[in-house]
């Protein structure tokens, strides 16, 4: 029984090896104005993990609605506190803070190798929320 234990453990290190961690600032302002997610765009590996980190009160980080991949699960933080997320699915993640969407404190997670022209906007999003994206993409192509 330890030896399955210990084999289980082994094939499974390389992949914990591999994984990283990112941390993402949740900021009253920052140099491009406003409030903001700092960095504002991350491209990860499946696996990887996201702190999303209560730096400034007032924040919090969760999915936009309908800008996820398929299979992939929702999350919510609460404000003023710190979470950790670890993204599975491949595909463009749309993350907001709640209270300041329609400000655009918004990013962008891109999982795996998808080029940024494939991100498709939910058709209601919020028009400060949507202009901040685009500015995302435009500056990471």
């Amino acid at each position: 029984m330890r030896s399955i234990f210990f084999a289980t453990l082994l094939a499974l290190a390389p992949i914990a090896a591999h994984a990283e961690t990112f941390e993402v600032k949740m900021l009253n302002g920052n140099a491009t104005g406003g409030m903001a997610f700092e960095p504002d765009f991350l491209s990860l590996n499946p696996g990887d993990t996201v702190k999303f980190l209560a730096t400034q009160r007032g924040h919090n980080a969760a999915t936009i609605k309908d800008f996820l991949p398929e299979g992939a699960t929702p999350f919510k933080g609460k404000i003023n506190q710190e979470i950790e997320v670890t993204f599975t699915e491949e595909g463009f993640y749309g993350i907001m803070c709640t209270p300041h969407y329609d400000m655009g404190m918004v990013m962008v997670v891109r999982v795996g190798d998808a080029p940024l022209s494939e991100i498709e906007l939910p058709a209601d999003m919020r028009p400060g929320a949507a202009k901040r994206i685009g500015q995302i993409v435009e500056r990471n192509q």
